[in-house]
């Protein structure tokens, strides 16, 4: 009998939605045959005794989530989210220059420092990716500190804001929807697909107005009603990222796709297994054995169907990627990043 630990903490514990999520997980890998064992922080010491490790607690590379994931990493323990992902999905200036390495389709992207926020710099880039623009401190999640700006004076506020927090700024052309497709995918397969629609006040999935906070609408997606192009697209932006659990953001306007981002220990408890009752059993699978089985070669079929190319949230014949640019040294300045293979 093989030992599943699931590492949460406080803030995982608090939100009902995330328990729920957590218990249906434990009762899966239970109907498997396999124990369960809910790992705190004070707990890490078992991590070298379990058989798998599944992380569910907010990654990061300086807090203990990244520790447990390090430490079962080497003691040959199979750990999803793995340290690498973390690492990568962590830093959003890593994680891009790892889809432009791909080629990914995303939007135009450009990386600035302290010694490029200037008038003149700043007026270039709205000339060539147009206004509004959209500004990214690297080690946001859940949309914090990803703010517009439609004005010089308004680029320089927030860029010297991010700035008091980071070396680098991430700055993108803004791509306009009405929502965001979510794909999940897990060792290069789909997961689950969902639709994030975007609250009407805002253009994040997340954000403070008026002191409220305002989530978006999470709507699973049956397989055969997903464009076979982001399916696609959302697997090779996870296989860019590496062989684990991951959420691809991906935004379609005027018939082109862009990957926004990819995170690591994407939600689960949003309601995305609605139409994908395996999602569990397939999570506990791969960590237990690394199969993730032929689902996958089962519901693809199903993508081309009425909905696949024509349907409502269909692309269309004339569909075509964004490409990415290239990442030219005069692009990415003085970033440095190992991409050698682990």
């Amino acid at each position: 009998m093989s030992k599943l630990g699931i590492f949460v903490n406080r803030q995982t514990m608090s939100s009902s939605s995330q328990l729920t999520a957590l218990v249906k997980c434990r009762d899966v890998a239970e109907s498997m045959g396999h124990t369960v064992e809910f790992i705190f922080p004070v707990d890490i010491k078992k991590i070298p005794r379990l058989d798998a490790l599944f992380i569910r607690a907010n990654t990061d590379p300086m807090n203990t989530t990244y520790v447990a994931a390090k430490m079962a990493s080497m003691y040959g323990v199979p750990v999803i989210d793995d340290p690498m992902s973390i690492q990568i999905c962590a830093d959003k200036v890593n994680m891009y220059l790892h889809l432009m390495k791909k080629n990914i389709s995303m939007p135009r992207t450009k990386f600035l420092s302290k010694n490029d926020v200037n008038e003149t710099c700043i007026k270039g880039l709205f000339e060539e990716l147009g206004t509004p623009l959209v500004l990214k401190e690297p080690s946001t999640s859940f949309s914090v500190r990803v703010e517009k700006a439609s004005t010089v004076s308004e680029f320089i506020k927030v860029a010297k804001r991010f700035l008091k927090l980071t070396d680098w700024i991430v700055v993108q052309e803004y791509i306009e929807s009405r929502f965001d497709w979510r794909i999940g995918v897990l060792n290069g397969e789909l997961l689950y697909a969902c639709r994030y629609i975007i609250p009407s006040e805002t253009f994040k999935i997340q954000a403070s107005v008026n002191g409220h906070i305002v989530y978006c609408d999470v709507e699973s997606v049956p397989v055969d009603q997903i464009p076979p192009e982001v399916i696609d697209l959302g697997i090779e932006a996870g296989k860019a990222i590496g062989g684990g659990l991951y959420g691809v953001d991906i935004k379609e306007s005027n018939g082109k796709l862009y990957v926004i981002e990819v995170n690591d220990n994407p939600s689960l408890e949003g309601g995305e297994d609605a139409n994908y009752p395996d999602m569990f059993r397939r999570i506990v699978s791969y960590l237990m054995t690394g199969d993730t089985s032929d689902y996958a070669d089962e519901i693809w079929p199903m993508a081309i169907g009425p909905y696949g190319f024509e349907g409502e949230y269909g692309l269309g014949a004339d569909a075509a990627f964004a490409q990415g640019e290239a990442t030219v040294e005069n692009d990415v300045y003085s970033y440095k990043i190992d991409f050698s293979e682990k």
